[in-house]
């Protein structure tokens, strides 16, 4: 759909933003990449990711306790909870959407793959967004970021939030604590440790979860 050519190798993704992953594909398959590559490639993304959502909740499942975990921290006062994500924002709606996640989830305010920006950055970007929608600055004193690999918890030491790590993905407890991570959990089944452990690490005058 992007270059007329059909794709022979793809760039594995490593939990990397899906622009980067892109680039690469493009380079991988003999591609001189030219500025109207990404946002093609990011609108190709988007409709055939689209057409395929359904086989999201057959095939794909949700964390366990993300849901609840989710449900229980939006009632901390001001709280506002949204994604910082490597996948593209439509893709990412179309995920929160399968599993009934978007009720919580404000996406306007998060960060996704289509940035060209490194992680951190992208939390920056993120948090940005937050103050001009809601009139309050989100500073590492009241912003979390809530991931599972030591490169959430490098972008959240580096774009300035404390950082709960969860030891359900690709990254061990005892990793997750050696990156820094200010709180480790085993994973999001007690909705009651995933709350406080965000209003340990926050201030009351205004919160972001990301």
């Amino acid at each position: 759909m992007v270059t007329g050519r059909p794709l022979v190798k793809l760039a594995p993704a490593l939990g990397r933003p899906d622009s980067e992953i892109i680039f690469e594909t493009l380079a991988v398959n003999g591609i001189a990449v030219e500025d109207h590559h990404l946002p093609k490639f990011v609108d190709a993304l988007a409709v055939t990711f689209a057409e395929r959502r359904d086989r999201l909740a057959k095939d794909g499942r949700a964390m366990p306790g993300a849901k609840d975990a989710l449900k229980a921290v939006s009632r901390l006062d001001g709280v506002v909870q949204s994604v910082l994500t490597g996948t593209i924002k439509s893709n990412a709606v179309h995920k929160l959407k399968a599993f009934g996640l978007d009720k919580w989830i404000n996406v306007e305010v998060g960060g996704y793959g289509e940035e060209v920006y490194p992680k951190a950055t992208l939390l920056q970007v993120a948090q940005g967004r937050a103050k001009a929608r809601y009139g309050a600055a989100f500073t590492a004193g009241n912003t979390v970021l809530i991931g599972d690999s030591t490169r959430d918890v490098q972008a959240a030491k580096i774009g300035g939030a404390a950082m709960i790590g969860v030891a359900s993905g690709r990254s061990t407890a005892a990793e997750l604590h050696e990156a820094g991570a200010d709180i480790v959990l085993s994973d999001l089944s007690n909705p009651s440790e995933v709350v406080a452990a965000v209003a340990r690490l926050t201030t009351p005058a205004g919160r972001t979860a990301h």
